[in-house]
């Protein structure tokens, strides 16, 4: 399995955070799960490996115990 980086790798989080719900502020639920899929494939495609998106799809799993 590819190795993940689960630490923390933002250089400015708090930025990142405020920039994200101030998109999620503009749109209803439905309009949430649009964004949320094009942001995925977008990211998705940014990072371009197979073997790192299934390590990461994985990792984000929700755990069921």
């Amino acid at each position: 399995m590819t190795q993940l980086n689960l630490n923390a790798n933002l250089d400015a989080p708090d930025d990142f955070y405020a920039e994200l719900l101030a998109v999620y502020d503009t749109l209803d639920d439905e309009g949430c799960d649009a964004y949320n899929a094009r942001l995925l494939l977008i990211m998705a495609n940014q990072i371009g490996e197979n073997a790192v998106l299934s390590a990461a799809i994985q990792a984000a799993r929700p755990d069921d115990g």
